[in-house]
């Protein structure tokens, strides 16, 4: 092999070491040092609290959203799963753009009859909190990890890939993304497009 090949290949190399590290960094950069919410007490509901939890789930949801309907025995279900291993959730409740369409071809197909288990709501007040983390839809799920002074996100997006038919779920992004970070391996996929209500911004 030639000089110039082989100052080729190390270039080559040398370029996708650099894009690597590169995107792990930029990974590992998405973090926030905390926030607040309100119950329906109306006392504060600090993130920082939650610094002794092996993660923290908040789910954007709006109780008037068929996609959210869709989705609460399932998130019922994964609070006390995941809750009794570490992992905090965090429901918060968020306003929707009515008039904008859901992703689904026949809105019909999303009039929910079967009614779900209840969810504690917290309020975003300003909607500080669906800004900081960039959600866009009920529902959708951000992960965040403690790490250093403040929490890393891990996951954003979808709970699984099937929001009308549980029983025909095939990917459970949520959960999969939890087992690998309770198993000390990094989430797999940081994020993926959730399908619901639009999340109306003021």
């Amino acid at each position: 092999m030639s000089f110039r090949r082989i100052s080729i290949v190390a270039a080559v190399a040398l370029l996708l070491c650099t894009v690597a590290v590169g995107a792990a960094r930029a990974q590992g950069s998405r973090s926030v040092a905390d926030f607040s919410l309100k119950n329906a007490s109306n006392t504060e509901v600090a993130l920082k609290s939650y610094a002794g939890s092996k993660a923290v789930v908040v789910v954007f949801l709006n109780p008037t959203c068929a996609f959210s309907k869709l989705y609460q025995n399932r998130l019922s279900a994964l609070s006390a799963e995941y809750g009794a291993k570490g992992v905090q959730f965090l429901f918060v409740n968020a306003p929707i753009n009515l008039e904008a369409s859901a992703d689904t071809g026949d809105a019909e197909k999303l009039k929910v009859k079967a009614t779900g288990a209840d969810l504690p709501l917290l309020t975003d007040e300003g909607q500080k909190v669906s800004n900081l983390l960039g959600a866009t839809k009920t529902p959708e799920a951000v992960i965040l990890q403690p790490a250093g002074d403040g929490f890393a996100i891990r996951y954003k997006g979808a709970i699984d890939d099937n929001p009308q038919v549980e029983a025909y779920v095939k990917e459970k992004y949520l959960e999969q993304a939890l087992d690998n970070i309770l198993a000390g391996r990094p989430a797999g996929v940081a994020d993926k497009r959730a399908a619901g209500c639009l999340i109306k911004k003021f």
